[in-house]
Formats: structure tokens, sequence, C-alpha cells
């Protein structure tokens, strides 16, 4: 008669810990809104965070291969559309014109590593007015407002949201390439280029100040 270790007792919990929370994590990376993180879906599901985390790569190697795939963006863990699928389901969602601009981009590229960072700033940078791409990022929803700089007038500074994350398929900032960036320095793209891709203009048509 074969006798179980206490690591093989520990493996088998487990196992079945994952197995009872897979389709529970299934259907709220369905409804949710926002990426999960571990604690949160540990909190709802009532189970280890251990467990939640072999859930997840399981139901990440489930979905490898399909139209929807499990991705940890933003600091937490969603469904997101697959690579092959994204130009058909942006047909479908997108309004004409969606993609941002290369005023918009160097904006929020000024925005992403410095932040939080003032109009001022961005301006500078530029080396133009950025009322209108500042405008445009915000009712995007990419950047949001930080808070005031304390300096005189205090100006508003503004930082990069959860939908920039998603919407470039970052984990976080620290997977943002390297950029220098200094007043007067002229800003080379092609730097960030590389990890958003999927909102450079098509052509200059949209191009904003």
């Amino acid at each position: 008669m074969s006798v179980q270790t206490p690591e093989a007792t520990e493996i088998e919990l487990l196992d079945e810990a994952v197995e009872a929370i897979l389709r529970p994590i299934e259907a709220l990376l369905f409804v949710a809104s926002e990426p999960l993180s571990i604690k949160q879906i540990a909190k709802l599901t009532r189970a280890s965070e251990p467990a939640v985390a072999s859930a997840l790569a399981r139901l990440g190697g489930e979905f490898a291969d399909r139209g929807i795939i499990v991705r940890e963006v933003g600091g937490g863990y969603r469904f997101a559309t697959a690579a092959i699928a994204r130009d058909a389901v942006e047909a479908y969602l997108l309004p004409p014109k969606s993609n941002i601009s290369t005023p918009a981009l160097e904006a929020l590229a000024i925005v992403a590593h410095m932040q939080p960072v003032t109009k001022g700033e961005i301006e500078s940078i530029r080396g133009v007015n950025s009322d209108s791409v500042v405008s445009t990022l915000l009712e995007r929803q990419l950047i949001a407002e930080a808070g005031r700089k304390d300096v005189v007038g205090r100006p508003m500074t503004y930082k990069t949201t959860t939908t920039f994350l998603e919407s470039f398929g970052l984990r976080s900032l620290d997977d943002l390439p390297q950029l220098e960036l200094e007043p007067g320095q002229p800003l080379e793209l092609d730097l960030l280029s590389a990890a958003i891709p999927p909102l450079l203009p098509e052509s200059a048509e949209a191009a904003e100040e």
C-alpha cells in the first residue's frame, strides 16, 4: 500500500482548489470592466493566492489559441482580444479615424515617461501649444488629472491611466522602453512606437497641433 507524502498531499489539495475556482475566475474575467489582481480574485473566490495564480495560468493555457486570451495588464488580469482577431474586432468597435495622431502620441509619450507632468512641461519639450492634444488624450481617457503642482500658479499635472496600459498591452509603466526627454531636444518616437503600434496614425489627415 502506497503512502502519500506531505508534498503530494499538498499538491493534490492545490489541484482541488484550482479546479473549484477555475470557472468562477473565468466568469469574473468575463464580466470585469478592468483588470483584476490576484489579491482581488482571491478575495472574491475565497481562495488562496497560490491557487488563484495556478488557476490563471491554467486558463491562460486553455485560451492561448483562441480569439480571446487571458492577458496580464495594468497590474491585473483580464480577457483580451488575441492579436489575430484584433483587426476584425477594431473594425466592429472603433469609430472612423480613431487612430491617435502623431502630435498626440508625442504628448502621450511625454506624460508616460515624466508623469506627473504639467501641460507647460509638455509644451516645453514639444515646442508648440498642446491644448488640443491634451484635451484629446483626456477625452480618450489615456491620461487623467493628477493634482496640482506645488509651484507658482499651481498648474494641473497629468498622468497615464489604466486605459493607457490596457490599450498598449502593458502590465505596468515598467514595461515602457527607455526614453530620454529634455526641453529643446527632439522627441524620438521610434523608441516608444514598438510598444504602441495599434494607435499610430494611418495618415497625416488626423494630425493635430
